[in-house]
């Protein structure tokens, strides 16, 4: 371990806060009011070929109006970008990426808003939805509000002092330059609708002060390539906003969700001259602040854990209590106390940020149900699992595991208050924070009701060692 890993937190975010002073924003993020643009081009046939066809792209206009008068720019090269939002049956109108320059040849963009990018992604509104019901698949909020809470996302996360990607809320007017007649909605008028102006991850990593980026297959794990600070910050953030689409391989043979397989996901590794990697965040558009559910929720958490029922709660308190399988409480603390100490700036983004009344207090759930789980010892402290080998069992008695070969429960497993004391076991609720049974590997008793566990299995001083291994 280096020694700009030791660091405490708060000397991190300095040094963040240098990087980015060095590259200041100018221009398009320098920036948060919403503006308005009209983008032009064949979007019926970029639909049609980029979905399939890798690379794909087409020409287009990008105007807007400054001080008064018409800006428009040319020779724009437009795409597809995404996973999953690409693909049809999730997003009728998919993320967009726009290249200032087309065949080798750049476009005029000095001295206009996007002076000094070479490209910028749009986070689009998806579909037309009027309602708060999320797609089928994949849990997308398909409707115009969803573009501007990802911004206000992002701009909370600044706020916070967390590497992330810059992002500006927008009005876009969509021109089909090869309109079809009788579609829904109507494309010979420009279609207007709420979008997500984005950096590109190239954009970032100069504004950070970053010299490369690690790919997935260079990329090992976090406590090889992280500093702990560094990756408790991340881990943190993500709880916050209630996000599970994304993924860091934490140590060799980590199995938690993807990150096996995913070592990096929805985050990437920023390289400093120095050699050190950094994470920064981006890609909310699943993530509970914005979409404000997530549908698999009941096949893996168990909302009776807290009093309240909330699946807000849940979802904040499960990420908040994995970080104590990951970190030693010095990093812990200095953790909570660099978003403790920030917790104003938060809502203060928050409330200044162009979006929804509703949106605006999706995300406010989840600022509250993260502070409230940090905010004090016995909050964030709470009782876990501690014993190696302890289990499930659905009496008293233990003579009956829960769930055939699946009942054992990983240490650092959150518990519910005592539910029923007999003998030397105790009935409670268990919150499958490292999600050990999800499907596949699925035990209803533990996602829907409550269980018996040794009473001397169960404690709050965890973790005890500076460094927890799992």
């Amino acid at each position: 371990m280096t020694r700009s890993s030791l660091l405490p937190v708060a000397l991190l975010s300095t040094a963040i806060a240098g990087a980015a002073a060095l590259h200041a924003d100018h221009g398009l993020f320098s920036s948060d009011e919403l503006v308005a643009l009209t983008l032009s081009a064949p979007l019926n046939d970029l639909f049609q070929h980029a979905r399939s066809e890798d690379g794909y792209t087409v020409g287009g206009r990008l105007g807007y109006r400054d001080g008064g008068r018409d800006v428009t720019i040319d020779g724009l090269q437009i795409g597809l970008r995404g996973h999953t939002s690409i693909r049809e049956s999730e997003c009728a109108f998919p993320k967009l990426k726009i290249d200032f320059e087309k065949n080798g040849t750049p476009a005029q963009i000095d001295g206009t808003l996007f002076d000094g990018l070479k490209g910028i992604k749009i986070g689009t509104h998806c579909g037309e939805s009027t309602d708060q019901t999320v797609t089928a698949k994949y849990g997308r909020l398909p409707n115009e509000q969803a573009p501007l809470r990802e911004v206000a996302v992002y701009q909370v996360l600044h706020a916070l002092g967390v590497p992330a990607l810059k992002a500006r809320p927008a009005r876009i007017s969509y021109v089909y330059t090869d309109a079809r007649s009788g579609q829904t909605p109507d494309q010979q008028k420009p279609i207007v609708r709420n979008a997500m102006l984005l950096e590109t991850t190239g954009a970032t990593l100069k504004r950070l002060g970053a010299v490369s980026e690690l790919t997935e297959t260079q990329f090992s794990n976090a406590r090889e390539r992280f500093s702990a600070e560094d990756t408790a910050t991340l881990a943190f953030a993500e709880a916050m906003i209630g996000n599970f689409d994304w993924c860091v391989r934490m140590f060799a043979g980590d199995k938690y969700r993807c990150d096996d397989r995913h070592p990096l996901w929805n985050v990437t590794a920023a390289v400093d001259a120095g050699g050190r990697a950094r994470p920064v965040m981006y890609d909310f558009d699943v993530s509970g602040m914005v979409a404000g559910k997530h549908r698999w929720l009941k096949d893996v958490l168990n909302t009776t854990f807290v009093s309240s029922g909330s699946p807000v709660e849940i979802e904040v308190v499960s990420q908040v209590q994995r970080t104590r399988t990951l970190f030693d409480r010095r990093v812990l603390d200095a953790t909570r106390q660099h978003f403790l100490q920030r917790k104003g700036d938060a809502y203060r983004a928050l409330d200044v940020a162009t979006v929804d009344a509703q949106g605006r207090q999706h995300i406010r759930n989840y600022l509250d149900a993260f502070y409230a789980a940090i905010a004090s010892d016995e909050a964030f402290y709470r009782p876990v699992v501690t014993a190696k080998g302890a289990s499930a069992f659905a009496n008293a008695v233990g003579n009956t595991p829960v769930c055939v070969n699946s009942s054992v429960i990983p240490v650092g497993t959150p518990v519910s208050e005592p539910i029923e004391h007999q003998g030397q076991r105790v009935k409670v609720t268990l919150l499958d924070a490292l999600w050990h049974w999800a499907p596949p590997i699925k035990c209803d008793p533990i996602h829907n009701g409550a269980v018996w566990v040794e009473t001397s299995a169960i404690g709050t001083d965890f973790p005890t060692s500076t460094v927890t291994r799992r």
